[in-house]
């Protein structure tokens, strides 16, 4: 089975279908956001805070 990637603008409502989605295809759901801070060990605010968003940018590539 195929993975599914949600795009869209802050509010669209990625993190909410995202699980539910995941649910239904009986597949995990990683929001990369968790992922980003888990690795950095800081919050996404903390991260615009000290890097600026191109350095959010580069943590997403």
């Amino acid at each position: 089975m195929n993975n599914v990637v949600l795009v869209g603008f802050m509010g669209s409502g990625k993190s909410t279908v995202g699980p539910q989605l995941a649910q239904r295809m009986d597949r995990p759901f990683v929001d990369l956001d968790d992922v980003i801070e888990a690795d950095a060990g800081r919050s996404v605010a903390e991260i615009f805070s000290s890097e600026g968003e191109a350095g959010f940018r580069e943590r997403e590539t």
